[in-house]
């Protein structure tokens, strides 16, 4: 059962809110820009008028703007936060980049490379590292970009809330392999994923 807050939700609220109001604001303005050109043209007001201290108009594009930054700030730290806190009960994989694959440790030290199988339903955390150069784990079906630095770990976490194949890939340019380092994330049922668990290599 899934019981964790899936993160994507966040993000694409985040996306959508701000586009929207870059939307708005697009038309709005072209709109007031055409109406302008068109009343205030040369032909109609040979004299240009000066507006000054008009404390009405000051507050109303001083507040409004502000408003609508606050609320997109509100909305994306809610979102980063969503990707950020994650659940206790999250099961780790490492994830490790290299030129040009993806190897996965999982809890019983099991590895795949480019094959990344997790359970419906449960919260993954990723721990994400490199072993040569800087590299960039990308999982869009849920929202995830990551550095893979040497030295270093990073993470980053997901709810597998769909079976399937999703598709995963580096996205820093890390050598001349770069384009086929690929991997696929699976995602199957709990029961499926124990047994696949235990299996070893040799029987998959």
């Amino acid at each position: 059962m899934i019981t964790a807050p899936n993160p994507v939700a966040g993000v694409d609220q985040a996306f959508y809110y701000i586009l929207g109001f870059s939307l708005v604001l697009l038309v709005g303005i072209t709109i007031t820009m055409v109406l302008f050109v068109v009343k205030y043209r040369r032909s109609k007001h040979p004299e240009p008028s000066d507006i000054r201290g008009n404390w009405k108009l000051e507050v109303v594009w001083i507040v409004i703007p502000s408003i609508i930054a606050l609320s997109m700030f509100y909305f994306g730290w809610s979102s980063y936060t969503g990707l950020r806190n994650v659940p206790e009960d999250a099961i780790e994989i490492e994830a490790i980049a290299q030129q040009f694959s993806w190897l996965f440790v999982y809890p019983n030290d099991k590895e795949t490379e480019n094959d990344l199988v997790v359970p419906l339903g449960v919260p993954i955390r990723l721990n994400v590292t490199s072993t040569d150069v800087l590299h960039s784990m990308y999982i869009p079906a849920y929202r995830i970009k990551v550095d893979a630095v040497n030295g270093r770990y990073n993470y980053a976490w997901f709810l597998p809330d769909k079976l399937g194949s999703f598709f995963v890939q580096c996205t820093e340019f890390c050598g001349v392999g770069h384009s086929e380092m690929n991997a696929t994330l699976r995602i199957v049922p709990m029961v499926e994923y124990e047994q696949w668990l235990e299996q070893d290599e040799e029987d998959e």
